[in-house]
């Protein structure tokens, strides 16, 4: 059978799953899952991945992972990789812990961000493990509520602040949102292809890739922006002290020149989510205009 197509570009967001060889255990106590998401932050660190949901079932777990950098593969790979071998020296095993490669799945940010946040969290109420979500210790839920202190595996900043600008307002509404979602029916029966999670636009716009008719890295970075401006001469000072020219400026630093949301993030001085929250609001208000 052949791997599903891998789409990895800067600033993808997935939801990930991964599943233990023929559905056995990928944890035996909270020792291995404490393990598991301090590895995760090691990577997230190494490979700038930002985690803004997981839900750490028994037999599998649930992440929802943007790559500011389109490196998916590289720190999945060292994620499963480091884990397994762990697992198997502190269990005394040997052999495959999971069954092949990880599912990742490719989700319209702009559309899809806190359903599939949602989806994750309610895991082991769906599953029948718990009647509430909160009452899963290894799901980011607990931390997304305030009813604990966030793994530093775990970034609350952009989901948060679709619910309001005072963290604990958004705190709450995030619980009722996701209380609210127990009976509907599940997002992810929308996936295109296995692998799509979007808007008709979104999945029109990756339908090439979808086929396998296109890789996206088929040019290296390197080439297909050979010349483009530097970031310093992109943000001068008079640039950067006036904010609509910035924020217009990020989006055709993205968009034009190829530049990740981390570099033009760690550039400027500012957090990735800003960065990201930034050229969100410059799309919509483009949308208002047309």
């Amino acid at each position: 059978m052949a791997r599903p197509l891998r789409i990895e570009y800067p600033g993808a967001l997935y939801h990930i799953t991964s599943r233990g060889n023929d559905k056995n255990p990928i944890f035996l106590d909270d020792e291995d899952r404490d393990l598991f998401l301090d590895l995760l932050h090691g990577v997230n660190k190494r490979y700038h991945f930002i985690c803004h949901a997981y839900c750490l079932m028994d037999n599998h777990y649930h992440l929802l992972i943007e790559t500011p950098e389109g490196n998916l593969s590289s720190g999945m790979r060292q994620l499963n990789g480091v884990y397994t071998q762990a697992f198997n020296k502190k269990h005394k095993r040997a052999g495959h812990l999971l069954q092949g490669r990880y599912k990742a799945l490719l989700v319209d940010k702009d559309s899809y961000l806190l359903e599939v946040a949602r989806y994750i969290v309610l895991n082991p109420v769906r599953a029948r493990l718990v009647n509430t979500p909160e009452e899963r210790r290894f799901s980011s839920y607990q931390a997304s509520c305030g009813l604990s202190s966030p793994h530093p595996a775990l970034t609350l900043d952009l989901i948060l602040a679709q619910f309001g600008k005072k963290r604990s307002q958004a705190q709450k509404r995030f619980s009722m949102f996701v209380k609210a979602g127990i009976e509907e029916e599940s997002t992810l029966k929308k996936t295109k292809g296995q692998i799509l999670l979007g808007e008709e636009s979104f999945v029109k716009h990756f339908a090439e890739y979808l086929k396998g008719e296109k890789d996206l890295r088929e040019i290296p970075k390197s080439q297909r922006y050979l010349g483009r401006p530097t970031l310093e001469s992109l943000f001068t000072q008079e640039i950067v002290g006036e904010r609509t020219k910035r924020n217009g400026t990020i989006q055709r630093a993205v968009e034009e020149y190829g530049y990740t949301q981390k570099e033009i993030a760690d550039h400027l001085g500012l957090h990735y989510s800003t960065v990201s929250r930034l050229m969100k609001e410059n799309e919509e208000r483009s949308k208002s205009k047309t």
